[in-house]
């Protein structure tokens, strides 16, 4: 069985509604790219061949990564201290937190649940 479009769903709905069913709206043809432009983007140009082959894999991949890393917005140090001071603010906020309920339901398991 062949699956039904968009048009044809709706169609059965509005029958098992029973509302007259919709016209189908026109569709527009595809825009056809000419046949030399998509002759043109397939075909790797022989540059870009010779640049696939040339180097080691190793070499082209550092030279692309260290390209990238200069693409980077580093932080200034300002900008660095202030996040690791908030970092360990709340490093011990969570540790005193956990370290004060740890010690609550130890209590609580201690000398109300095992007596």
């Amino acid at each position: 069985m062949a699956r039904t479009d968009r048009q044809q769903r709706r169609q059965r709905r509005a029958e098992k509604a029973g509302t007259p069913p919709l016209r189908p709206a026109p569709r527009k043809p595809a825009p056809e790219k000419p046949v030399e432009a998509a002759a043109v983007e397939a075909a790797p140009t022989p540059d870009r061949q010779a640049e696939e082959k040339r180097g080691i894999w190793g070499v082209r991949f550092m030279r692309e990564a260290w390209a990238e890393l200069k693409k980077v917005e580093w932080p200034t140090q300002q900008k660095v201290i202030s996040g690791t001071a908030v970092v360990i603010v709340a490093c011990l906020l969570v540790g005193t937190f956990l370290y004060v309920n740890d010690r609550v339901w130890g209590y609580v398991v201690q000398h109300v649940l095992l007596r």
